[in-house]
């Protein structure tokens, strides 16, 4: 490569390096709620006979709900529009979500009317042609007829909790009018004024949703016709101070345009969401290091500068997310840790080939200048990079268009790591391993670089190369049985939905003392719910997940009882609750986005490579699926959104193997050689085990990691991915490549045409 060029990229990667640590140390990351705790709510608006909920209309819910949500108190919320109409609010700090869905979903349609009478007839929440309506009394039973309403909501000023220290009347809710409402309150007292003392028809109702808050009599002073002035008044009613917040907060957001209903709430605890951090920030340390040392012992000084870059790959990911203010949530970080491995096999891919071109090259031409091999396997090797980390970008690509939530994060970090594994490993890398190649010291110790040996397992391959392809019908048998077991699994034990695709509310409490997983499903039986899935979890054994088909709050303040009999006070960590038609919507979701993966990969191989490379490759992938789904349902885990994110994971895992081993059988082929396809086969087989051992390895330190301090929810996301790597290297080997030999002999490929001779027109044109 000439100076000029290395020197740009020298001052490129250094640029790069220098603004990534420098975002690093002056941007806070934007933790999503699984790590800060709090609740987060998705509302969906719904139509009325006088209005469609549109995305005008849901703006317009969205702006009352931003009033709403900052009476409330909460620091840092976050309110956003979802689609045309689904309103996503995050509430950090928040413990109590039936606080926050209580105030902010109700309509809030603030009236106040003047009372005609008392009634006998049960109470209505429709109002009668003319406007009256006939509602509860709150002071003492009984009914009150009520006229229309004098004044709306919208005539508010000002809504605020009060302390009333003089007249003992306790929290009151202070109103300020505007103008024109002030007038009308006026008239409307005025009117009730002129009734005697007694008379229903002295008091003025303030209703609140259908229903009456307070129903004040006028007081004796107030002058008949004249009224209240001063534009204010007082809503009482014994209210607690966290009702008087409530009630104001309500108030003076206004009245909702349109009725929301909640599709998915979600609530965790500030505790879980640190340990959540400290784990997974463990994990990768430990998973980084113990790659790091594996990688320094197979390939000596490019494994110790492969290291190196690969801290600036953690470098360059991480501010890449903060800098995009993409909000980092569990499986976020789940991502960030996992593209280690993808960040492992590009320079895995390129040190073994540069291993085999210092050995074509000659010991002596490659010492005395081994970055010629090294150059050499960089652009032999960027072929198979790119298109395995294309594929990753598509299942990337795809939990970020379908899926919801934290699983979405995990999509975008997953993404990025993909594009700074491919930064470092293609370019910083490499300018460390020219740097240091040059020098004398290195070049006197060929042994030093990693380079200058094969390997034990490419030398052992090399003595004895495995004849593999002529036993295709063994390894369709195996797989067969493997698909069938995974398939009865499905059938038998069914597949365990999550709350997420069902519909449903799972709750995790942490107890005082430790709990049996038995005496807890006993406790929960006996509050009304025998069909609850009930899993004693964490290792003090004082964790209680509870899974149940309800999602009202009653429901969960039940069980909450009842696990307080049997294991002392309780408190929420982590409350999710997904609507059933939520559930259903985000089922569809799932599985097309499964499906679009599965056609994506095969679109993109079939260009890449020839159809039949692409089924067989596409056809290991849906049985490394299959077999994850079906290892789940046995296992009895439970398969929701972070499943969803592995599964996808595995599908661009399991064709990332398929496509290097494809791509070197694709190079084989191009030399001409009259060699059996099968002979072929076997030995792309032999020249990339080492590489996808390697690569492996490095991936399995990291989801172990993951599987240990990840807690639950990780844990079985790691599992997931740990079946996933084992099937994808296992199903390149024994599965796509036997089928790409049958297919390849039942479709040949056509014989290439003769170049056409290269004639001159009279103008000298060449044609």
């Amino acid at each position: 490569m000439p100076p000029t060029a290395v020197l740009r990229r020298a001052l490129l990667a250094l640029a790069v390096v220098a603004l990534a640590l420098w975002t690093a140390l002056t941007t806070q990351p934007r933790l999503g709620l699984d790590l800060r705790g709090g609740t987060r709510i998705v509302l969906e608006t719904q139509d009325t006979p006088a209005l469609r909920a549109d995305a005008e209309a849901t703006d317009r819910a969205l702006e009352v709900l931003r009033k709403r949500v900052d009476g409330l108190g909460v620091a840092e919320p976050s309110l956003a529009r979802a689609g045309e109409n689904r309103i996503v609010v995050e509430l950090p700090g928040l413990r109590d979500p039936r606080e926050a869905a209580e105030v902010i979903g109700r309509t809030a349609q603030l009236t106040v009317h003047a009372v005609t009478g008392t009634a006998a007839a049960a109470p209505g929440g429709r109002p009668a042609a003319d406007g009256s309506r006939v509602l509860a009394d709150p002071d003492g039973g009984g009914l009150l007829v009520l006229a229309a309403p004098a004044l709306t909501g919208d005539g508010v000023k000002s809504a605020d909790a009060v302390l009333d220290t003089t007249g003992g009347r306790g929290w009151t809710v202070d109103l300020a009018f505007r103008d024109g409402a002030a007038a009308d309150w006026a008239r409307l007292t005025g009117e009730a004024a002129c009734a005697p003392a007694g008379d229903p028809a002295r008091r003025v109702a303030i209703v609140l949703d259908d229903r009456i808050v307070s129903a004040p009599a006028v007081q004796a002073g107030v002058t008949c016709g004249a009224g209240i002035a001063g534009g204010s008044t007082q809503i009482t009613g014994g209210f607690s101070a966290e009702e008087a917040r409530d009630l104001a907060a309500l108030v003076e957001g206004g009245a909702l345009p349109l009725p929301v209903t909640t599709l998915e709430q979600s609530t965790v605890g500030p505790t879980l969401g640190a340990d959540a951090i400290r784990a997974s920030a463990l994990a990768a340390v430990i998973g980084l290091a113990c790659t790091g040392v594996f990688v320094i012992v197979v390939y000596r000084l490019l494994g110790l500068l492969a290291t190196v870059a690969l801290l600036l790959y953690g470098l360059l990911s991480y501010a890449a997310v903060v800098a995009l203010g993409a909000t980092l949530t569990l499986p976020g970080l789940a991502g960030f840790v996992l593209a280690v491995g993808i960040a492992v096999d590009a320079n895995v891919l390129v040190f073994e080939r540069a291993r085999e071109e210092y050995a074509a090259l000659g010991r002596t031409t490659a010492v005395r200048d081994p970055r010629r091999p090294l150059a050499t396997a960089f652009a032999k090797a960027w072929s198979a990079v790119a298109d395995s980390n294309v594929t990753t970008l598509l299942a990337a690509g795809l939990l970020f268009a379908f899926a919801t939530g934290p699983v979405k994060g995990f999509g975008v970090t997953l993404a990025l790591g993909v594009l700074a594994s491919m930064v470092t490993a293609m370019v910083i890398t490499r300018l460390l391993a020219d740097a240091a190649l040059a020098l004398p010291a290195v070049r006197r110790r060929p042994a030093l670089t990693g380079m200058a040996g094969l390997g034990r397992l490419r030398t052992r391959l090399a003595r004895r190369a495995p004849r593999l392809m002529v036993h295709r019908r063994r390894w369709y048998t195996v797989s067969t049985v493997l698909l069938l077991v995974a398939l009865a699994g499905i059938g038998v034990r069914g597949v365990q939905l999550g709350v997420e695709f069902t519909g449903g509310r799972d709750v995790q409490y942490a107890a005082t003392r430790p709990v049996a997983a038995d005496a807890a499903r006993a406790a929960v039986a006996a509050a009304g719910f025998p069909d609850a899935v009930v899993q004693a979890t964490g290792d003090r054994g004082r964790d209680v997940t509870v899974r149940v088909a309800e999602t009202d709050d009653s429901a969960q303040r039940r069980i909450t009882e009842a696990l307080t009999k049997t294991a002392g006070p309780v408190t929420v960590e982590r409350d999710d609750l997904v609507g059933p038609s939520l559930g259903g919507e985000l089922r569809t979701h799932a599985l097309l986005a499964l499906g679009l993966a599965v056609a994506a990969q095969l679109a993109y191989l079939s260009v890449r490579f020839r159809w039949t490379y692409a089924a067989a490759a596409v056809v290991a992938m849906a049985q490394d699926v299959l077999l994850v789904v079906g290892l789940f349902a046995w296992l009895g885990k439970p398969v929701g959104s972070v499943f969803l994110a592995a599964l996808l994971t595995v599908v661009g895992y399991s064709v990332n193997d398929s496509v290097v081993v494809l791509d070197r059988l694709r190079e084989i082929r191009r030399t001409g050689t009259r060699l059996p396809l099968a002979d072929l086969a076997d030995r792309a087989v032999a020249q990339t085990l080492p590489r996808t051992v390697n690569t492996g390895m490095g991936a399995l330190f990291v989801l172990a990691a993951l599987a240990v301090l990840g807690g639950d929810t990780l844990t079985d996301f790691s599992v997931a991915l740990l079946a996933g790597v084992v099937l994808g290297m296992a199903s390149t080997v024994f599965t796509a490549l036997p089928l790409t030999v049958t297919l390849e002999s039942r479709a040949p490929k056509p014989p290439a045409r003769p170049a056409k001779p290269r004639t001159s027109d009279p103008t000298g044109a060449v044609v």
